[in-house]
């Protein structure tokens, strides 16, 4: 058993305490991380808003980390200690039917459990005193220790800085992922919400050869970093739904090839849907809806040939496939340092969900070191 600090979450609606809490020896098939840099991103706001349906309280959030493996459990074969790990939200086990079907990057081999802030034999491995605190989505990076099942610990290259690639956790790969999988050389692009997921869709598209680019928001406070990634027009989303629909459309003579949607806003997801091309143009869908929320569309959109699709992870199997995205940042191919506008202690992870609701970061990094 160890100490580590942490920010945990108790109630909803309240800040996070950082507290100490006592971090049990991996078990069996799981490995004990220290991690280095954990960036603070949207979803863990469900959280601490209590809109996320599989947090179970008290919880430690994060999970957009990096960091080294300290200790490894029994049947831990991939791992040893002292390699460069990225936690995965969505593992890989590389067994399952999803895994081996080839047409997916889901793995629900241990969701049941994850969902239930516990690790895969229904346990915490986390305590303050006597009371357990659960896990978050499998990997609570917002402690400087954590537990993770070594099939949702991606193995990285050692010369990677850990205090950047962390982003490669959740926001990066997500964004430079779905628009690589999704978009042509020469397509018509846009992209719904220039946040952390956003901007790197703009990166993505860049990298595979968009013709245009199209970024929509409801300021331009991002637009000059969306701009240097790849962005080639802004359309303000304050303005009304069908306006902001009809400038896309007037941008590229009747609608994109591709429109990616990363606010979790589902009227917004329907102008994602309305502003696509007929006949072939695709809405991805990629940022998190509230709750039991449903979309409506006519069907006419989808028998004349549009399609809306979703993405999880970028459509990355992070074990097998999170390396070459990380190889992108080392080639100077994607950017990372430009979108950490905010680095920050523990101690002040509050300040950066406060910086994230005013919309006044990108990404903001909490260090342990």
């Amino acid at each position: 058993m160890i100490r580590s600090p942490a920010a945990v979450c108790f109630e909803i609606h309240k800040p996070l305490t950082i507290e100490e809490v006592q971090v049990a020896p991996p078990g069996h098939g799981e490995a004990l991380v220290e991690i280095v840099a954990s960036g603070l991103c949207h979803t863990d706001l469900t959280a601490l808003d209590g809109v996320n349906a599989t947090s179970v309280y008290p919880l430690i959030p994060g999970h957009e980390g990096a960091g080294r493996v300290i200790e490894v459990g029994e049947g831990v074969y991939d791992l040893k200690p002292g390699d460069h790990v990225i936690p995965l939200y969505g593992p890989e086990c590389r067994h399952c039917r999803m895994c081996k079907s080839g047409r997916t990057n889901l793995c629900w081999t241990i969701k049941p459990m994850r969902d239930k802030g516990v690790m895969p034999d229904g346990t915490s491995r986390f305590s303050i005193g006597s009371q357990p605190v659960h896990h978050f989505m499998g990997t609570s990076t917002l402690s400087r220790y954590t537990v993770v099942p070594e099939i949702a610990l991606a193995k990285i290259r050692k010369d990677a800085p850990l205090e950047k690639v962390c982003l490669f956790g959740c926001g990066v790969t997500t964004g430079v992922g779905a628009a690589l999988a999704e978009v042509r050389e020469g397509d018509a692009v846009a992209v719904f919400g220039l946040g952390g997921i956003g901007i790197n869709v703009v990166q993505g598209a860049r990298l595979a050869g968009a013709g245009r680019i199209i970024g929509i928001d409801v300021t331009d406070g991002k637009s000059r970093l969306a701009r240097s990634y790849g962005m080639t027009d802004f359309v303000d989303a304050s303005r009304d739904g069908d306006k902001v629909v009809q400038a896309v459309r007037d941008l590229t003579d009747g609608g994109v090839d591709v429109a990616f949607e990363c606010t979790g806003i589902v009227p917004v997801m329907r102008q994602a849907f309305d502003c696509c091309q007929p006949a072939w143009g695709t809405a991805v869908l990629l940022g998190v809806e509230p709750p039991g929320a449903e979309m409506g569309f006519p069907p006419v959109g989808v028998r004349y040939g549009r399609s809306i699709r979703g993405s999880y992870f970028g459509g990355v199997k992070g074990r097998g496939g999170l390396g070459r995205l990380i190889d992108y940042y080392m080639d100077g191919r994607v950017d990372l340092d430009r979108q950490i506008t905010h680095r920050l202690a523990l101690d002040q992870v509050n300040r950066g969900f406060d910086l994230m609701r005013a919309g006044e970061s990108v990404r903001s990094v909490v260090l342990f070191e």
